[in-house]
């Protein structure tokens, strides 16, 4: 059996954390500042989680990661 290969945009995009979780950017930070609010962009700082629906769609991707 080959080994299945994994998506290099998931695996650029997404980090796998201990418990299994993953991790990603917060949306809307890439351009077009002026028009956000100063409430959206500083609560669109860092990473979060992934809910479940989203979580399970991204590990179909990235095979070798859990």
């Amino acid at each position: 059996m080959p080994k299945m290969k994994t998506k290099s945009s998931a695996k650029k995009r997404f980090k796998v954390t201990a418990s299994g979780r993953i991790k990603a950017a917060q949306a809307g930070k890439q351009h077009g500042m002026i028009k956000r609010s100063n409430k959206f962009l500083r609560n669109a700082r860092g990473t979060s989680t992934l809910c479940k629906a989203d979580e399970g769609i991204v590990k179909k991707y990235m095979p070798y990661a859990r």
